[in-house]
């Protein structure tokens, strides 16, 4: 499954690297001005009108693709199974402290209000 999400990862990087440029190459709508100073369209690969519509259905097509891959890597990543990779999401577990004895052979005793305060401290 990790190759499945490399590989559509790459290609929705690669298509939306493309739309960019396809984007970027188009004529905008006020580029008749620029054509009459020598910029025409005329003289392209495509033809006079072949370029803007070669380049909006490629550039249609492409923005499918890539809507299509932004919905399945979504998908993709909403399943993928849960790991704990974080030391703060695992429950803490406490552990009790053993008090050690003193020097005289004593055991050291609690306070008789320490056993009643110590319940009321939140966990």
């Amino acid at each position: 499954m990790n190759w499945f999400f490399s590989l559509l990862l790459t290609v929705h990087i690669l298509v939306a690297i493309v739309i960019i440029g396809l984007v970027l190459m188009q004529h905008g709508k006020g580029a008749d001005m620029g054509a009459a100073f020598g910029s025409g369209a005329s003289g392209s690969l495509f033809g006079a009108t072949g370029s803007a519509n070669f380049l909006s259905r490629t550039t249609g097509v492409l923005a499918a693709v890539f809507f299509a891959t932004s919905l399945t890597l979504a998908y993709v990543a909403s399943n993928k199974p849960k790991t704990t990779g974080s030391v703060m999401q695992e429950p803490v577990q406490s552990q009790t402290v053993s008090q050690p004895a003193s020097a005289g052979g004593e055991s050291p005793t609690a306070p008789v209000g320490a056993a009643s305060k110590a319940k009321d401290i939140p966990k």
